[in-house]
């Protein structure tokens, strides 16, 4: 896969990150690897601290809101080759 389908790719859920990082252009899209692979670790805090009855359902909630809100704003600018950082935690490398 080259850059640009590597990079809206792995927004796609776990699985397509995996994909992604399996067959596509990591050292070209190793920013959009990075940010996707940070909100689907954010989605995943959500779902677990949803689990907590009452306050989790509402924080894990509001939490989610807010992931979904930078997974569309990551996936926008995978699709338009631009390197914006994710609001938050966008600043946090975990691919080197």
């Amino acid at each position: 896969m080259d850059k640009k389908t590597t990079g809206w790719v792995s927004y796609l859920t776990w699985i397509g990150w995996v994909i992604a990082y399996a067959t596509g252009d990591k050292e070209g899209a190793k920013f959009h690897l990075n940010q996707s692979l940070l909100v689907n670790i954010g989605y995943s805090i959500g779902f677990v601290v949803s689990l907590i009855p009452i306050i989790g359902w509402i924080i894990g909630s509001l939490w989610n809101v807010f992931c979904f809100i930078c997974w569309l704003l990551g996936l926008i600018a995978a699709i338009n080759e631009e390197e914006k950082e994710i609001p938050f935690f966008g600043q946090i490398k975990i691919l080197k």
